[in-house]
């Protein structure tokens, strides 16, 4: 008797799972797994309702993607960090299909951007390009935030850590939210950041992202994004009669007395502080590998181009190939190098050896533990073959 009630448990699970063509993944679905009992408990401590709106803030060079949540007091604080697992590209933003860069500005994510059945686990597409993008003639498209660790101009997480960030949103949106704000970052804009890459190509760019990065350390707040004379402007009210057309020249605006007291303050305190790195008072890292225009992602879009045609390309992209050695000539007994010699012969910097003039850490020619080039409509690899391939794609 016994024995056939197990037999008919059996065969009523089968039936479950087989005959009704479902699946684990069906019954106990990725996209509807709850946060972890530590976050719901951090919440409940920083009077945070579990389905508050959010915001997403991710920072290139420290890999580092941050989930804001908003508080009883409308004010928002840091709920959760996360390691990016893989982004492609340099610091620096996307300018064309195909150049491998993740996009850094700012983006809205509204609920028809979330893809519950990812190839890529779980993903949502972060809104590449938008208004000033394509003011500015940039183009790409399918650039997500995903799980799989597999990454082509997208920033790339840990399963884990996609199926976290993703019941975030889920909740924000079942609770009233109509969309989240993602600001993507070169880096922290700390004074001694923007000092020690005032001469990039890309900084004009990354100065004005910085004000809008500025409004929210101000306000604890997304700030109001609008795009016109092809420029992002934050926390701009049109004049009446007036509106914000992303090419046109900017309308006449007003922004709040309170807001503008408390920036013309912050930027004291930032400009103090420039001059201290700039003058070398504050000690800065060397700075990372930028893109450097429209130039280089034009070429880097050829290879990709070409390679996704099946032709022979090298294996990295044009910008990121490693220096190649410099040929000496050798003498069949050299002579010892005086040290005005050895400190003229040139170095040649790689992914994992290289060392800066004033003794930093090495700088990767690319994020070697973070780049690939994939779409989201790709099969996820393995992680072994992840690895092996991760410049490949």
């Amino acid at each position: 008797m016994r024995a056939s009630l197990a037999v008919s448990a059996i065969v009523a699970a089968g039936l479950l799972l087989g005959g009704c063509n479902q699946s684990l993944e069906d019954i106990a679905p990725k996209a509807e797994r709850r946060l972890p009992q530590s976050i719901v408990t951090a919440m409940q401590a920083k009077d945070m309702r579990a389905n508050s709106p959010i915001m997403i803030r991710i920072f290139k060079e420290e890999s580092v993607l941050e989930v804001w949540k908003q508080k009883a007091n409308g004010r928002y604080d840091i709920i959760a960090t996360y390691e990016i697992c893989q982004w492609s590209g340099k610091l620096g933003p996307k300018f064309t299909e195909g150049d491998r860069q993740a996009p850094e500005g700012f983006y809205a994510v509204r609920p028809g951007q979330m893809n519950p059945r990812s190839s890529y686990h779980l993903a949502f597409n972060i809104g590449f390009p938008n208004a000033f993008d394509r003011a500015n003639g940039r183009s790409g498209q399918h650039l997500m935030v995903h799980g799989a660790c597999s990454s082509a101009g997208c920033y790339s997480m840990e399963d884990a850590q996609i199926e976290q960030i993703y019941a975030f949103a889920r909740d924000a949106f079942r609770g009233g939210q109509t969309e989240f704000q993602i600001q993507a970052f070169p880096f922290r804009m700390t004074a001694a950041n923007m000092a020690r890459y005032r001469d990039d190509p890309n900084y004009d760019f990354w100065s004005m992202l910085k004000e809008g990065y500025d409004h929210f350390e101000i306000t604890r707040v997304p700030p109001q994004v609008n795009v016109c004379n092809r420029r992002y402007v934050f926390n701009q009210t049109p004049q009446a009669g007036h509106s914000f057309s992303p090419s046109a020249a900017c309308p006449p605006m007003t922004q709040p007395e309170a807001l503008q007291t408390a920036y013309r303050s912050y930027q004291r305190n930032f400009d103090a502080a420039f001059q201290s790195a700039v003058a070398g008072e504050i000690r800065v890292s060397a700075p990372a590998a930028s893109i450097t225009g429209l130039r280089e992602a034009a070429q880097v879009a050829d290879w990709s181009r070409r390679r996704a045609r099946g032709e022979q390309v090298t294996r990295l992209p044009p910008n990121m190939q490693p220096a190649a050695p410099v040929a000496t000539a050798v003498a069949a007994a050299p002579a010892a190098p005086t040290p005005a010699a050895e400190a003229a012969q040139p170095v040649v910097a790689t992914a994992t050896t290289a060392t800066t003039a004033a003794g930093h850490p090495p700088i990767p020619l690319d994020n070697p533990t973070r780049s690939a080039q994939a779409s989201d409509t790709q099969e996820p690899r393995s992680r072994l073959s992840r690895l092996l391939s991760m410049f490949g794609n």
